[in-house]
């Protein structure tokens, strides 16, 4: 910032004023008030999108089993977290870091080794839940056999 002193002579002013630096200090502040309560639910946003989008897979994968009479699966492999599915076009995969276990309704609980899941003309072969857990969220995504229909709760224990 330049200064005049009139008749030529001028000062030149390296750095801030105090006024300067209280106002960025502010806005800074500020932008960070407002930013941060939002970043202290992402992983609860994760957790929630990870169940949504298996709930998505369950629905997809139970509808088009009835509407094209095709026989499908769904893999679950602990090891690596992964969902293998054929919708009947091809395999797909998907990773979902969270996976903790199933519950078939045949078999129990399972949360280590493969469990695959079948689809036929009338939809899954059987009423199962799919439970992911990050921390001490539990979310339970449930598919009923019967009725075709998927839920996806947040278990509050």
């Amino acid at each position: 910032m330049i200064a005049d002193y009139g008749k030529g002579r001028r000062l030149y002013r390296n750095g801030f004023t105090l006024i300067e630096l209280i106002v960025v200090i502010f806005v800074v502040s500020l932008l960070l008030a407002v930013s941060l309560p939002s970043f202290t639910y992402i992983g609860m946003n994760t957790l929630k999108s990870d169940a949504r989008r298996v709930a998505s897979i369950l629905r997809y994968l139970n509808e088009t089993a009835i509407t094209t009479k095709e026989k499908l699966y769904l893999r679950i492999i602990f090891k690596d977290r992964l969902f293998v599915y054929n919708d009947g076009e091809g395999e797909k995969r998907e990773v979902f870091r969270d996976l903790s276990g199933v519950e078939l309704q045949s078999k129990g609980k399972a949360g280590d080794g493969e469990v695959t899941i079948f689809f036929g003309t009338s939809g899954a072969f059987e009423s199962f839940r799919i439970y992911l857990k990050e921390g001490k969220d539990i979310w339970t995504i449930a598919l009923n056999n019967l009725s075709g229909r998927v839920s996806v709760v947040k278990d509050e224990k």
